[in-house]
């Protein structure tokens, strides 16, 4: 659909402050889409992939997520083409502890030596100091996790991460990393059709610890022609995903919604989402979809 909001700003977003000293716009961008096919190797047209990064800053967006394992390191490699020296205020969060053996296939690697090898692979190609958020992409089940979260600990008390994260855990996972590691940040798969993690969100607010939701626009059959989401974004002449994200933006203070795309016009119409508001009525609507 053709992007019919006046307004293309982050901003409108509002903000959140992640771990106490990383304020960033609450709709950031996700950069897994700016790989090839399976997130695995170059984009499809490179030109646009930058495109699509430089038009970040235009747009403030301020809150970029990626990892080592998206190419891998092709994402990495791309927002530092297109992007450095980084504009100020800029936070880029990556990942490591999964491992590729070709498209669409992700192995998780939890060893000490393994992270603490990647965490200064990904300082390499992003041409930084420190990572602001550094982000366990999974937990490997062959190494206890204690030794994992103590590597993180370690490259954060040398001064190469600022913040810690986690990504896909249990609210069981999160309390046992606390004990070891300050978490202020979880990136579980939610979205409006999808809310398995309630729990994990729900911990996740009460502690104030950001929600990073992947995988945030998909709808599946609520977005056929008809329903109640296709209505909503008909009433704002809004597209679906606009309305999805929206309906994201609303549902907690602490998600931060990262939407992923190669296209500079798709980039647009969801940043678009963060000037619509949804009423109270709407909102309860759609969130008995699921």
């Amino acid at each position: 659909m053709t992007q019919t909001i006046a307004k293309i700003d982050a901003s409108l977003s509002g903000t959140f402050t992640i771990g106490g000293g990383l304020t960033v716009n609450r709709l950031g961008f996700g950069a897994m889409r700016i790989t090839g096919k399976g997130v695995w190797g170059d984009p499809a047209d490179p030109a646009e992939a930058i495109r699509v990064l430089k038009r970040l800053n235009e747009i403030n967006v301020n809150f970029i997520d990626t990892a080592d394992s998206y190419g891998p390191e092709t994402s990495e490699n791309l927002i530092a083409k297109a992007l450095y020296p980084y504009p100020d205020g800029l936070v880029i969060a990556t990942k490591g502890g999964l491992t590729r053996q070709g498209p669409n296939q992700w192995a998780p690697v939890g060893r000490p030596e393994y992270l603490k090898q990647t965490l200064e692979l990904s300082l390499r190609r992003l041409r930084i100091e420190t990572i602001d958020l550094y982000q366990l992409h999974r937990f490997d089940a062959k190494v206890p996790k204690e030794e994992t979260l103590g590597a993180l600990k370690e490259l954060q008390e040398a001064g190469k991460i600022r913040y810690i994260g986690l990504s896909e855990v249990s609210v069981e996972e999160i309390e046992l990393s606390r004990k070891i590691v300050d978490v202020v940040s979880v990136q579980n798969l939610y979205n409006l059709s999808n809310r398995s993690a309630e729990d994990v969100l729900n911990y996740c607010e009460k502690n104030n610890i950001g929600f990073i939701p992947w995988f945030p626009i998909a709808s599946g059959e609520l977005a056929k022609p008809g329903g109640k989401l296709d209505t909503a974004a008909k009433t704002h002449g809004a597209s679906v995903a606009q309305i999805a994200l929206s309906w994201l933006l609303k549902r907690s203070q602490v998600i931060l919604p990262i939407p992923g795309t190669s296209s500079v016009s798709h980039l647009d119409e969801n940043v678009g989402a963060a000037s619509i508001e949804l009423s109270k009525d709407e909102f309860e609507e759609l969130s008995k979809l699921a």
